[in-house]
């Protein structure tokens, strides 16, 4: 192991990092991936086709061997101790050489919430799982009538023994139709505050009562799914924390899940790629009226892009001092969510709406259409991209928390 490998398995608080070892860190990110992501996975990538649990779970198991299985989570859970500085330099590295995303609902979302509210029996069996990739998971929060509103929540569960008996119906569960356990929320009680009554349950979807349907969207790819429960019995030892109190660990993932170091890194990715089909149709068809507007957007898109990368550097500095405030991670993620429907809406207009039908990725291509995989790709994101204002919380949600923050309640 060489003299950066020995500093960056040093955890966070003790070394002190200035810009030379961040730059030595970059190196030595960009050096293993360039040798160690396999090409076909990078093409993958770079053509924006839909990345599956095969695919995650290739690379995640390239990076576990590393040491590299949780770079976000501290050194006592098997994760690297990086800093959150480190931890954006690994995101923008990976996207700039169109390396595979990490599996953000184990990752990024229910392990910070199991080393903080789980027991040391859940911490020592699920963390390890999912370091290594072997135990996949998804998030059973939305229900039909409690999306945005996510305290109304209705599907119940009763305690009987040594068990909870869960009936409901949980909607838009992304990846379910793949994954092996769905941490939910479920209503445990009716008394006082809605948000008191709701507690946080691990649901092996192998359980009997469990039924999963797809729901299709209009990208044509299978993302997201209807999950219906029937008297479904889980051990209480699957229970996350205390009974009543799944909406402080709900809070707990929400507020990490905003301020993701992967999304900025990933849209600049997408908009150096829309430069390129700029420049390619510039060679081909010359200074056109409708290329000089389209250069215009790209202009205006690269300045949101970079607003974002500055704003997302300073809300990293903030978490690292502990004066981060909700209002600027909301911020972020609605402007991100803005800025990826911006950047996807420029490649679309640039690969020609007329032919969307043609060249969506479950269509049939015509002999001699090869050349346009990319467009393809590029109108299969703009579809997916109208989502971005409603997951992860809506707009007008994130608005309200930056008012209420700004302004009081």
């Amino acid at each position: 192991m060489n003299a950066i490998d020995n500093r960056t398995d040093i955890p966070a608080q003790d070394v002190v990092r200035d810009e030379a070892f961040y730059r030595d860190f970059r190196q030595q990110l960009r050096h293993f991936m360039q040798g160690n992501c396999p090409q076909e996975l990078r093409e993958l990538v770079r053509s924006n086709q839909k990345v599956g649990r095969a695919e995650y779970a290739r690379w995640q198991q390239i990076l576990h061997a590393r040491g590299w299985g949780a770079p976000g989570w501290p050194v006592e859970f098997g994760g690297t101790g990086w800093d959150l500085q480190q931890r954006y330099l690994f995101e923008e590295v990976s996207a700039e050489l169109d390396c595979p995303p990490l599996y953000h609902h184990g990752l990024g979302h229910i392990g910070p919430v199991i080393m903080h509210f789980g027991t040391a029996e859940q911490r020592a069996y699920f963390l390890p799982r999912i370091i290594d990739g072997s135990q996949w998971w998804c998030q059973g929060y939305s229900e039909p009538g409690a999306g945005s509103d996510l305290a109304s929540l209705k599907t119940s569960a009763v305690r009987e023994g040594d068990h909870y008996v869960i009936n409901g119906q949980k909607t838009w569960t992304s990846h379910a139709q793949e994954a092996d356990i769905m941490y939910t929320l479920v209503r445990t009680s009716q008394e006082g505050r809605k948000q008191a009554g709701i507690t946080l349950l691990l649901v092996p979807l192998d359980t009997p009562g469990i039924e999963i349907r797809p729901i299709r969207t209009i990208d044509r790819w299978h993302h997201v799914n209807e999950v219906f429960l029937n008297d479904v019995r889980v051990p209480v030892a699957h229970r996350l924390g205390e009974e009543g109190e799944g909406w402080s660990c709900a809070k707990f993932l929400l507020d990490r899940e905003r301020l993701s170091p992967a999304t900025v890194p990933r849209l600049a990715r997408q908009l150096q790629q829309v430069e390129e089909l700029i420049q390619n149709r510039l060679r081909e068809q010359g200074a056109q009226p409708s290329l000089h507007s389209a250069l215009e957007r790209l202009f205006v898109a690269k300045a949101s892009a970079m607003g974002a990368r500055e704003m997302l550097l300073s809300a990293i500095q903030e978490e690292m001092n502990g004066t981060l405030q909700s209002s600027k991670s909301s911020a972020l993620k609605l402007h991100c969510s803005e800025l990826s429907q911006q950047i996807s809406s420029l490649a679309y207009d640039l690969a020609a709406p007329e032919f969307a039908t043609r060249l969506l990725p479950q269509a049939p291509a015509a002999d001699g259409q090869d050349d346009l995989e990319m467009e393809r790709q590029l109108i299969h994101t703009y579809l997916f991209y109208r989502s971005r204002t409603i997951a992860g919380g809506t707009s007008e949600v994130q608005k309200n928390v930056i008012a209420r923050d700004l302004f009081g309640a």
